[in-house]
C-alpha cells in the first residue's frame, strides 16, 4: 500500500468517526471540533485523490447520522448465453448499473438502470454477489460501496440513445470488448456473471 493509499484510508476513517461523533455528541463545542476534523478529512482525501477539495467536501461533509456504505447495482443480463454490456461516453464498457435510488429495491433499481442505459426491459431473478467495491475495482473511493450483482432475464426492447451510454451489445465469454470501465466492471466480475448464469445452484457470494 502506498502512502497516498494509506492517507486516503486515514481520511475515510476520520470522516466516519467525526460524522458518528457529531450524530451522538451533545456538547456544542465538541460538535464544532468534530466538524473541523471532518473538514480536515476532506482535505486529506482531496490531496490523496487529486480531486477538487470542494467536490470531496460535498461527499465527506454532507451526510449526517451513523455512516454506512453506499449501495449500487450491476445488472448481468443474459440472452442466449451472451452478456449485455453498455458503452459509456468515454468508450469504455461496463455492466449497466448505478447508485440505488432512495425509494427503490435492489430488484427495481437493477431493472431501472438497464432500461435507462440500454433501453431494455429485464426481469431480475437472482443476486449473484455482494462485493466491496474498494477491494474489487480499480477506482478507490474515500467511502465504502457495496455493489450488488443481479442476474436478469431479457424480456424486450433495444438500445435507445441516452445521456449515459453510446452503445450496447451482447457478448460471449470470448467476445468481451475493451477497454473495460474497471472502476465499475472487471473481467473477473464478468466471468463471475457467466458462471452464475450457467449454474442453477449458484450460491450468492459476499465479501
Amino acid at each position: 500500500m502506498t502512502f497516498e493509499d494509506k492517507r486516503l484510508e486515514w481520511a475515510a476513517e476520520l470522516q466516519f468517526l467525526s460524522q458518528c461523533a457529531m450524530a451522538y455528541c451533545k456538547d456544542k463545542y465538541d460538535i464544532e471540533r468534530f466538524k473541523r476534523i471532518r473538514e480536515i478529512s476532506a482535505e486529506m482525501a482531496a490531496a490523496s485523490t487529486g480531486l477538487p477539495v470542494d467536490d470531496v467536501r460535498d461527499v465527506f461533509c454532507a451526510g449526517s447520522g451513523y455512516q454506512t456504505p453506499k449501495l449500487d447495482t450491476r445488472a448481468a443480463v443474459l440472452r442466449e448465453g451472451r452478456l449485455l454490456l453498455v458503452q459509456e461516453a468515454d468508450g469504455r464498457w461496463a455492466l449497466p448499473g448505478g447508485w440505488v435510488d432512495y425509494d427503490l429495491t435492489l430488484r427495481e433499481n437493477a431493472a431501472k438502470e438497464v432500461l435507462e442505459e440500454a433501453g431494455m426491459v429485464v426481469r431480475p431473478v437472482r443476486v449473484i454477489a455482494l462485493q466491496d467495491h474498494n477491494r474489487r475495482n480499480s477506482t478507490r473511493y474515500p467511502f465504502n460501496i457495496c455493489s450488488a450483482f443481479i442476474l436478469c432475464e431479457y424480456v424486450s426492447g433495444a438500445f435507445v440513445p441516452n445521456l449515459e451510454t453510446i452503445a450496447c451489445g451482447f457478448f460471449g465469454p470470448e467476445e468481451i470488448p475493451s477497454p473495460l470501465a474497471t472502476g465499475k466492471t472487471t473481467r473477473e466480475q464478468i466471468d463471475m456473471c457467466f458462471a452464475a448464469a450457467a449454474d442453477p445452484g449458484w450460491e450468492t457470494q459476499f465479501d
